[in-house]
C-alpha cells in the first residue's frame, strides 16, 4: 500500500468505521510507525499529536478497535479502517466520537445470514440442516418456502404474534437458502424493493 505520509508532515488521517454497522466511529492520525503497528497487531494504533507518541486505542479502557480491513483513498493520503470495536469508542463513553449510537441495522443481518448459508454451500459439512437442503435440490427448497409461508399465514390468522414471528423466521431462512441455490443475493431483492419505492415505478 502506497501511503503519502509526507503531504501532512509525516501524518495521514485515519477514519475508523464499524465493519458491521458501517457507522463512522472516530478520526485519528497515523504516522508510518503507527500504521505498521496497526497492521502487525490488528489493533488500531494512532499517533498522538499532543503527546508526540503512539497510542493504541483501547490500551487503557480495553475497548480495542479490531482491524478488518484498511483502504487507502484515491490520493494515497487518507485511510479508511474498517474495524470491530470491543466497546464504546469515545473517551466520554459514547459509542462514537460524534455521540451517535452505534446500533446494527436489523436488515443487515439478512446479508450476514446469506454469507453463512453460502459458506455452508461451499463446505457442505455433514450433519448440517442447510447442507441437507442443498442436497435435496431447488424443488425441495422451493417447496419448503411454500410450506413455511403457509404456516406463517395460519399463525397470522389463528395464532399468536410470537408463533407468527417464529414461522416467518423459518420462511425467511428457507427463502434465503432458495436464493442462494439460484445464485441470487438478498441484496438483489432489496434493490428491487427499493426501485419500487421510487416515484414513477410501474409494475413490469
Amino acid at each position: 500500500m502506497n501511503i503519502d505520509f509526507e503531504k501532512m508532515n509525516g501524518l495521514v488521517p485515519a477514519v475508523v468505521q464499524d465493519f458491521r454497522t458501517m457507522k463512522v466511529l472516530m478520526l485519528g492520525f497515523m504516522n508510518e510507525e503507527a500504521f505498521r503497528k496497526t497492521v502487525a497487531t490488528n489493533k488500531v494504533t494512532f499517533y498522538s499529536r499532543s503527546r508526540k507518541c503512539l497510542w493504541t486505542k483501547g490500551e487503557t479502557s480495553g475497548n480495542y478497535l479490531n482491524v478488518v480491513s484498511i483502504l487507502n483513498d484515491c490520493d494515497n493520503d487518507t485511510l479508511l479502517i474498517k474495524a470491530v470495536p470491543d466497546g464504546p469508542v469515545c473517551h466520554t463513553g459514547a459509542d462514537t466520537c460524534w455521540g451517535e449510537a452505534n446500533k446494527p441495522v436489523a436488515s443487515a443481518f439478512l446479508s450476514e445470514l446469506q454469507d453463512f448459508i453460502e459458506k455452508r454451500r461451499e463446505e457442505m459439512p455433514e450433519g448440517s440442516y442447510t447442507t441437507s437442503m442443498f442436497n435435496d435440490g431447488v424443488n425441495r427448497i422451493a417447496q419448503k418456502v411454500g410450506e413455511e409461508a403457509l404456516e406463517t399465514v395460519i399463525e397470522a390468522v389463528n395464532g399468536s404474534n410470537e408463533r407468527m414471528i417464529y414461522e416467518a423466521s423459518d420462511m425467511f431462512y428457507h427463502l434465503i437458502v432458495l436464493l442462494t441455490a439460484k445464485g441470487v443475493r438478498i441484496e438483489d431483492v432489496i434493490s428491487e424493493l427499493r426501485s419500487r419505492h421510487q416515484p414513477g415505478w410501474h409494475k413490469h
